[in-house]
């Protein structure tokens, strides 16, 4: 179960996240997401758990847990939708002479 975690401090580094889910059971992955510009954490993350069991068990006991001095966010995360293009289309104007 891929669980998406947010109000994250931004002091947060992937070791404390996996510590503080695996005690709710066996954590496949986690990761603070980083701001590619700065390398700064962008305060939110995404932890896999073995299963869905575990999962329930860890958002129940740490969704809005205190967590370096923030009230951290724990749910279910949405699947990936594949984005489409920006707003640079120049045929996007019905009536577009150039």
């Amino acid at each position: 179960m891929n669980l998406y975690v947010s109000n994250l401090s931004f002091n947060t580094l992937d070791a404390e996240l996996n510590d503080l889910f695996a005690e709710f059971g066996a954590v496949t992955s986690a990761k603070v997401i980083m701001d590619r510009d700065t390398g700064r954490s962008r305060g939110f993350g995404f932890v896999e758990m073995s299963s869905a069991e575990e999962g329930n068990a860890a958002i129940k006991a740490l969704d809005n847990k205190m967590l370096e001095g923030r009230n951290m966010s724990v749910s279910v995360a949405k699947e990936k939708t594949e984005r489409t293009g920006g707003g640079n289309n120049r045929n996007s104007y019905s009536n577009n002479k150039w």
